[in-house]
């Protein structure tokens, strides 16, 4: 009989954690797992999960870019009640499927916003008679703003977990850059590689070719950049090029349209393709936010590139994940705050002027392999 794995994924903005997820997922079904993912955010649309389950959960949101508060998809705030039914959803789930591991999407170092379910979850597995493997699963990069109170109940928490999949490749980022009680888990953290699929989604050797391809996610916070991409084409020395402007599903029709109108001469305006592992790897240039899947890609996959992360004084994952890969030299970036058309064309020209990626040695990008075979040994007898 397979053992069983109940996956718990949270996103609240963007798409990331559940692509994130969704990978992870297909790879253990691959690996014959018996996968359930639990989604606790807005539903996506073709969400490709192999041979696994999917269960949603009534969708919750970030209220805002700050992604302190939780709202319906609708915006209305969520209140006690709803709280109790979600709650008692998820653990009524995890009680019929008695799963041989539960694991974790970023919490306990992340989505403490879901704290009034997640902890209910934890306490029901170890009350277990036979207990679950607990383990988490998580980016390279953490919030660097947590209070030290925060950190302090994040280390406590973990104490419930048997281990920490670190998805990095730390020779490239190391998570004790931005966890400060780094030592306090270290003893049950696994660095895995960087999860990707990437590779195996390219297909046209020619879609693309010589481009410059901007994209922004799921776009919920992506129109900035796509505008600022616009107005600094013609400030560059590669505005000769065709621009490809890859439009998320979460981007409001309002801001969409108006990209669409004004865009002219060689510039296409399209939504997020499947094939943009194949147009990263043929584009002269990529311009995109720093979120994970992203980042891991253009590492895999890209020429250069340009990276503008989203940041507020609360989220720093995605800035702290560009200043590295600009210390090392591989890309370009724009701070938070700082974009402009003409800081967006000279961090283009620096790019442009500089080394290409493919020149620095690989990156692991093993993470879906490390991590079946991880739990693997997890449940072997």
């Amino acid at each position: 009989m397979s053992a069983r794995v109940f996956f718990y994924v949270q996103h609240l903005l963007g798409i990331g954690h559940l692509r994130r997820a969704a990978t992870l997922t297909r790879a253990l079904a691959a690996g014959g797992f018996d996968v359930l993912l639990v989604s606790g955010g807005a539903p996506v649309e073709g969400l490709a999960l192999g041979g696994a389950r999917l269960h949603q959960l009534p969708p919750v949101r970030a209220a805002d870019a700050g992604l302190k508060e939780l709202a319906r998809l609708d915006g209305a705030p969520i209140d006690e009640a709803f709280r109790a039914r979600r709650t008692r959803q998820l653990l009524d789930l995890f009680e019929a499927e008695q799963p041989d591991i539960l694991l974790t999407e970023q919490f306990p170092f992340g989505r403490t916003q879901l704290r009034f379910e997640l902890l209910p979850l934890l306490e029901a597995a170890q009350d277990r008679p036979s207990a679950p493997w607990i383990v988490s699963s998580i980016r390279d990069v953490l919030r660097r703003t947590a209070s030290p109170a925060r950190v302090d109940e994040m280390v406590q928490t973990f104490e419930a977990f048997d281990a920490v999949l670190v998805h990095a490749d730390p020779a490239l980022v190391r998570l004790d850059d931005s966890f400060p009680a780094w030592p306090d888990i270290q003893a049950r953290a696994l660095y895995t590689g960087y999860v990707s699929d990437s590779d195996a989604a390219v297909a046209d050797i020619a879609v693309g070719k010589g481009e410059v391809i901007v994209s922004a996610g799921g776009g919920a916070v992506g129109a900035p950049l796509l505008r600022a991409a616009l107005a600094a084409r013609p400030l560059t020395s590669l505005a000769d090029r065709r621009w490809r402007l890859l439009v998320g599903p979460n981007m409001p029709d309002a801001e969409r349209a108006a990209l669409a109108a004004s865009a002219d001469g060689d510039v296409i305006v399209e939504p997020v393709r499947a094939d943009f592992p194949s147009l990263l790897r043929n584009a002269a240039l990529s311009i995109s936010q720093a979120g994970y899947n992203t980042v891991v890609e253009t590492l895999c996959l890209g020429d250069r590139a340009v990276l503008v992360p989203f940041g507020t004084a609360r989220e720093t994952e995605q800035a702290d994940r560009a200043r590295v890969l600009v210390e090392r030299g591989m890309v370009a970036a724009v701070p938070p705050g700082e974009l402009t058309p003409e800081s967006l064309a000279a961090a283009i020209a620096r790019a442009w002027a500089g080394p290409s990626i493919r020149s620095f040695p690989p990156v692991d990008a093993r993470g879906t392999s490390a991590t079946v075979a991880a739990l693997r040994q997890m449940v072997s007898p």
